[in-house]
């Protein structure tokens, strides 16, 4: 086994999950740990208990997108232990702590051509590889330097060289924390395009997301940077009257905790209004909207926080 010092790479597949440990990847996760990645045919094959498993034996962790940096640490046989630096977590001051398949990471190029970055406004993009043929499909929230323009298309510099994305695919920006701020409520609105997207525990993609992903990236559509976990954004954001929901707004985060609201908190989802829930429930079950008064989450409230009050809570 080698090991190598700190260096910066970049996700090399169109969603990396980033493992618990090497050991964590099951036989029946190789299309999932390969590159190229068969995303698709991966999840397709995992079963409920399959898919509860990842959660119960803690094997993953999260997922980057496609072109997102992380610190890579060590390289130990085939796998990577990493850093993903754009999701804020109480794990490491630095970002999101765990392992990747070395394969799915390329070396980070310098990016002294960026004319700023696009993300990707639509549930799923096609990128072009520049004489036009079709290169890889990418999903939600996937952001990438800008290094020209033309008419209909963003020029883009990704892992594998430039590539094409349609500017209807796209938004832009002149750096990757510097998106049109939205109001959260925004935040709702790019939710309801992915309702009966089945939950995926580690999920931060538009192939699955998990409950603290969906709101992650919902809210990252909408310009804001908020932690990873769900017990992390729970701490951030103005506080909202949990017991009073009169005050609560559209795009409010309401958290929900073990032990009726007092234990640790164990999921998240945005307040659509009229007493709705937004959320990515569990496993087996798919993002929906849930009529908060009388269901089982009603008593397991112990939070409500609003974002965009404030800017330095939000960046």
């Amino acid at each position: 086994m080698t090991e190598l010092t700190v260096n910066m790479f970049a996700c090399a597949v169109p969603v990396a999950t980033v493992w618990t440990s090497p050991e964590s990847a099951r036989e029946m996760d190789t299309e999932g740990v390969a590159n190229p990645l068969q995303l698709n045919k991966w999840l397709e094959k995992l079963a409920y208990e399959e898919r509860l498993d990842l959660c119960n034996s803690n094997r993953v962790q999260t997922q980057v997108l496609y072109g997102e940096p992380v610190i890579v640490e060590k390289i130990v046989g085939d796998w990577a232990k990493v850093i993903a630096v754009w999701q804020p977590s109480k794990k490491d001051e630095r970002g999101y702590p765990g392992w990747v398949p070395l394969a799915q990471l390329k070396k980070a190029s310098p990016l002294e051509q960026a004319g700023g970055f696009i993300r990707v406004d639509v549930g799923k993009a096609q990128l072009w590889k520049i004489d036009g043929r079709p290169f890889m499909i990418v999903p939600f929230n996937t952001i990438l330097p800008l290094i020209d323009e033309s008419e209909d298309h963003f020029h883009v510099m990704t892992p594998d060289g430039e590539a094409l994305v349609l500017k209807a695919d796209s938004v832009r920006a002149p750096s990757v924390h510097q998106f049109k701020k939205r109001p959260p409520a925004s935040a709702v609105d790019e939710g309801l395009s992915f309702l009966d997207l089945p939950y995926f525990w580690g999920g931060m993609s538009s192939y699955g997301f998990d409950c603290s992903g969906f709101t992650y990236n919902m809210l990252k559509a909408c310009g804001y940077f908020i932690p990873r976990d769900a017990s992390d954004q729970a701490k951030i954001g103005k506080e909202v009257p949990m017991d009073d929901p009169s005050f609560w707004e559209k795009g409010d985060l309401v958290f929900f905790a073990n032990d009726e609201g007092k234990g640790n908190v164990r999921h998240v989802g945005f307040y659509y209004g009229n007493g709705l829930l937004l959320h990515s429930p569990s496993t087996g079950q798919s993002i929906e909207l849930l009529k908060l008064p009388g269901s089982k989450l009603e008593r397991d409230i112990c939070a409500v926080r609003r974002f965009g009050a404030d800017r330095r809570q939000t960046e």
